[in-house]
């Protein structure tokens, strides 16, 4: 349905096709664009009060505001607006812009299992040995004291690990040291028997 813009006295009016006044909350307008409508209608009617306008580039300026306004109002209506101009009297077609098209989502890039589980195997092994070292050379000293090593190397790594395990490469790390941590634990009961 196509509607007109235009002002009475200080108020902006939308008029249907058969010259009815339509209510812009019936349009589902928005509260800040009609509040925009009446309030350039104000200054519309102060304009026409004063007669001629001294500066005629303020007059073309609340022409462009009402021309932006039918725009605006365009879009929300999906519909063409015609724009009635109460300073030049002209009478013009806001069409409704076509909505944006919508960008295709991205496909996922495929999950690199061989090449991750690879890296993170490669990190089990080399977390292993370096664990497994620490508690050997500690345990001769003390078992108690591999425990604790073992665990503040685990509480040290945990929190790399932790925040790593969302990162797209640096999961198969992050998976192969809680893996190689893990082992580590285990091994470190055989190596303490």
């Amino acid at each position: 349905m196509a509607v007109e813009l235009r002002t009475n006295g200080e108020r902006a009016e939308l008029v249907g096709p058969d010259e009815e006044v339509i209510d812009p909350r019936v349009l589902d307008v928005p509260a800040e664009l009609t509040t925009a409508l009446h309030e350039w209608a104000q200054v519309v009617a102060a304009m026409q009060r004063a007669d001629a306008p001294e500066d005629a580039s303020a007059a073309v300026l609340v022409s462009r505001r009402g021309m932006q306004l039918a725009d605006r109002l365009s879009a929300v209506l999906e519909t063409t607006v015609r724009y009635h101009d109460p300073l030049t009297g002209e009478v013009l077609f806001v069409e409704a812009a076509p909505p944006p098209p919508v960008p295709p989502r991205p496909q996922p890039e495929p999950t690199p299992w061989l090449t991750g589980l690879t890296v993170a195997g490669l990190m089990a092994i080399v977390t292993v040995a370096a664990v497994l070292t620490l508690a050997i050379t500690l345990s001769e000293t003390n078992a108690l004291l591999a425990i604790g090593a073992n665990a503040v190397v685990t509480a040290g790594l945990a929190p790399s690990v932790w925040l790593a395990r969302r990162v797209l490469i640096w999961r198969w790390v992050a998976l192969g040291v809680a893996s190689g941590l893990a082992i580590g634990w285990v091994a470190l009961i055989f190596v303490l028997i």
